[in-house]
């Protein structure tokens, strides 16, 4: 079986990028995600919905596992704010909520423009 070249090549970027990055892509899923979701709730398609839904709270569940508050101290809050925001999640999935569902999204591009900025100062910092 020939292997598929986009997942190759997802593999490897995930494989050699750096934890800044890494937290990048997963911010950046995580709003495709909440995207996909609400695009899928609003034509009707609630089982695609869910899987979308789903998969944003797997990846808010990674974000705040991968948290270090011995490191950072604002890890507590941030971890207030992934909590929250799974809540959410899962209240837009189940209540098949546009609006709860919007609001997730709007705090999921919030959370990542804060993660990318972050990412940026740290490699101004490295370079």
């Amino acid at each position: 079986m020939t292997p598929n070249p986009q997942n190759a090549y997802l593999q490897a970027s995930v494989q050699t990028a750096s934890p800044e990055r890494l937290l990048v892509m997963l911010v950046d899923r995580l709003v495709r995600d909440v995207e996909q979701a609400i695009a899928a709730l609003e034509q009707g398609l609630t089982e695609s919905s869910h899987g979308h839904f789903l998969h944003a709270q797997d990846v808010v569940s990674a974000l705040q596992s991968s948290l270090k508050p011995e490191l950072w101290e604002g890890a507590h809050a941030m971890s207030s704010i992934y909590s929250w925001l799974s809540a959410q999640l899962v209240r837009a999935n189940i209540d098949r909520d546009l609006a709860v569902a919007r609001h997730c999204l709007d705090l999921s591009r919030q959370v990542a423009d804060t993660w990318r900025t972050a990412a940026l100062e740290v490699a101004k910092q490295s370079a």
